[in-house]
C-alpha cells in the first residue's frame, strides 16, 4: 500500500501510515494461519468446479477462489509520460518524493489522493502546485483544509497537462486553461499524477462478467459473481464496501462457502 496518511480506518483515532497499516494487516492474518505467496497470477480458469490459478511458478487449485486484484494508476495518457516514468513522472508520493527535494514539484487530480499527495510532497519541494481542471477540489472537507492551510500549496484551478516536456529526465510541462483555451509552461522535475485507478480485471475478462467500467459484477448484498464459486470484493462505492470482512492482506471480502479451499487473488503488497 502506497498511500501515506490513512485518516478513515475505523480504531485509529490520529490516522495512521498505508504501509503500517498494511503490515499489521498481514502480520495478523498469518497469526491466524493464512498463506501469503508472493508471486504473480498469469492465468486463471474459474469455468470448473475446480478453480485453477497460475502463477509464474506454479499452479493452485481450489474450490473457491476470492477476487481482489485491485486497480492501477490511472494515466493521463500523453506522450513521453512513460518514458519519463521514473525519470520525473511518478503516481506515488511516499516512493518517489524523496528524490525531487528542493525542485518545483506538479501534483495532478483535485480528489483526496491528489491533496494528500500534494501534502505529503511539500516536505521535499521547493514549491508544489496542485493542477485542478476545474474549479474547485472534489476531495473530503478535512483534505481541502490542509491544502488551503498549506503555505507551500500552490492550487492552478482550471488548469490540465498538455504536454510533457524533458529528454532524459522532466524539465517542464505545457498546461491549458480549461475554459480559455490558453497555453503556458511552467517548470517542473517532478510530476505526480493521482487522477484515480482503473480495475485489473484483464485476468478476468471473458470467464466474469464485468461492467461497464471493467469491474467485477456482484450480486447486490452479497459478493457472488456470474460464476459459482468465485467471489469479489465489491466496486468501491457500493453501499457495504466498508462494512465487509477482509481478505489476508486488508482487501473486503465475503466468503459464503464454509470450510471449502479458498484462494485469494490479491495485489503483491
Amino acid at each position: 500500500m502506497n498511500t501515506t496518511d490513512v485518516e478513515n480506518f475505523p480504531g485509529f483515532r490520529d490516522g495512521i501510515m498505508g504501509p503500517e497499516l498494511m503490515d499489521s494487516m498481514r502480520g495478523q492474518a498469518e497469526r491466524f494461519g493464512a498463506q501469503l505467496i508472493p508471486d504473480d497470477v498469469t492465468e486463471v480458469d474459474l469455468t470448473g468446479e475446480v478453480k485453477v490459478v497460475r502463477t509464474v511458478t506454479e499452479e493452485h487449485y481450489a474450490r473457491s477462489v476470492i477476487l481482489a486484484m485491485g486497480s492501477g494508476y490511472r494515466r493521463l495518457g500523453l506522450p513521453r509520460e512513460d518514458s519519463l516514468s521514473g525519470r520525473g513522472v511518478s503516481w506515488c508520493a511516499t516512493c518517489d518524493g524523496l528524490f525531487f527535494r528542493d525542485k518545483p514539484i506538479v501534483v495532478v487530480g483535485g480528489g483526496d489522493s491528489a491533496v494528500e499527495e500534494a501534502t505529503f510532497l511539500t516536505r521535499f519541494g521547493s514549491s508544489v502546485t496542485l493542477l485542478v481542471r476545474r474549479d474547485e477540489l472534489r476531495a473530503s472537507k478535512i483534505m481541502q483544509d490542509r491544502a488551503f492551510a498549506d503555505p507551500k500549496l500552490e492550487i492552478a484551478w482550471n488548469s490540465a497537462v498538455v504536454s510533457i516536456n524533458g529528454e532524459d529526465s522532466l524539465t517542464s510541462l505545457t498546461l491549458v486553461d480549461t475554459r480559455t483555451a490558453e497555453k503556458r509552461e511552467i517548470e517542473a522535475a517532478g510530476l505526480f499524477i493521482a487522477i484515480g485507478h482503473d480495475p485489473r480485471s484483464a485476468l478476468v475478462a471473458g470467464q466474469v462478467e464485468l461492467d461497464e467500467d471493467g469491474y467485477v459484477v456482484v450480486t447486490p448484498g452479497t459478493t457472488a459473481t456470474s460464476i459459482s464459486g468465485v467471489a469479489s470484493v465489491r466496486r468501491p462505492g457500493l453501499d457495504g464496501w466498508a462494512s465487509l470482512p477482509r481478505c489476508a492482506i486488508g482487501f473486503p471480502v465475503m466468503l459464503d462457502w464454509a470450510g471449502a479451499h479458498v484462494a485469494c487473488v490479491c495485489p503483491r503488497p
